[in-house]
């Protein structure tokens, strides 16, 4: 019997195919996909006699796992622990992408994860509200598809439905990448070049956290990154959060005028509030008072080694480790504010 195929738009994927490619998946079928790279079978991982039939078809011996795909990218902590920074850092730059990550798993083993760059994959994936696996469309040896017609050639009649979208956008299988130790190691080079995952993982990130992203992380940001640049240092990104609810408001004119005065422009600052993504990424949070670190650990309590108050780590001697919230206050407060949060930046440049 011939595997039933749907065509799909890529640009208006028809919503009734994809719950249609989920409820198969659910109820233990095998279903050809489309991802950006390659197409593959997808299959649900907690049916092992789904997974059996999958080994087979593919002539993959049984001690090479599958790894799992998934449609966000924090799922990663329902199958791996004690995920490093470098792999949250690769997942925001290269999530959703040919990016395959083997981190530790939840019995001592590894297990492999990807996000593909795909709305009709990622459609089916989320809709089939089970775990999912995703080898590469072809007898193992042969080469991965990049087209419906190369997918469907060896396998017609041998899973129980195909969605045919067209070509592949990359037609390059995904980089993979095991986080497993330290250093990384590079398993396969596909879509996204070494240099490029060791620029990522490799780059210290720094996130200023205050209230409202709009005055004091704001100084601190843009002090630094200036102190940075005039060291030549191009090995450490800089970011800036609040805890407040809105996102997108420009910095406070106090603000802008004072970093002006030392030809900083932040005019284009537009805040953003604290995730538990930017928590998770960054290697070193620098909170303005200790509110600000209670938030940080509530979202992310795996970062508490990672969370100091900019005082306390810069090491000014001061029986209040807090930096005052200056907005609303005098030009002498908000001068005061600026003058404590550069002399930390001046000592924490000597320090990272």
């Amino acid at each position: 019997m011939k595997t039933k195929v749907l065509k799909i738009d890529y640009l208006n994927p028809s919503e009734k195919y994809l719950k249609t490619a989920a409820g198969v998946l659910s109820s233990g079928g095998l279903v050809i996909i489309p991802t950006e790279t390659v197409y593959g079978i997808a299959a649900n991982a907690q049916n092992n006699k789904t997974l059996q039939r999958l080994y087979d078809i593919k002539q993959r011996p049984l001690d090479k796992p599958f790894s799992y795909h998934i449609e966000r990218a924090l799922r990663a902590e329902e199958f791996a622990q004690a995920i490093p920074v470098a792999a949250y850092k690769l997942m925001a730059k290269f999530w959703p992408g040919p990016l395959t990550l083997v981190l530790k798993d939840k019995d001592k083993g590894s297990v492999g994860l990807r996000m593909p760059d795909d709305e009709i994959a990622l459609g089916i994936i989320g809709l089939a509200r089970v775990p999912i696996v995703c080898p590469s469309a072809n007898i193992s040896g042969r080469a991965a598809p990049k087209s419906f017609e190369e997918a469907i050639k060896d396998l017609d009649g041998l899973v129980d439905l195909a969605i045919d979208a067209g070509n592949t956008k990359l037609g390059l299988e995904s980089t993979v990448v095991d986080l497993t130790n330290d250093p990384l190691r590079i398993l396969r080079e596909g879509a996204i070049k070494k240099e490029d995952i060791e620029d990522a993982a490799g780059k210290k990130i720094i996130l200023f956290v205050c209230t409202g992203n709009s005055c004091r992380s704001v100084m601190a940001e843009s002090l630094l990154k200036k102190r940075l640049e005039e060291e030549g240092r191009r090995d450490i990104e800089v970011l800036s959060a609040g805890l407040m609810m809105a996102d997108g408001l420009g910095p406070t004119e106090e603000t802008r005028q004072l970093l002006a005065a030392e030809g900083m422009d932040v005019s284009r600052h537009r805040s953003q509030r604290i995730t538990k993504e930017l928590i998770k990424k960054s290697d070193l949070i620098l909170v303005m008072e200790r509110m600000h670190e209670e938030r940080v650990l509530e979202l992310a309590p795996e970062a508490k080694i990672r969370v100091f108050l900019l005082k306390e780590f810069a090491k000014i001697n001061d029986d209040e480790l807090g930096i005052e919230d200056p907005i609303g206050r005098s030009e002498e407060v908000y001068a005061s504010t600026y003058g404590t949060i550069k002399e930390a930046v001046e000592r924490i440049v000597k320090i990272i």
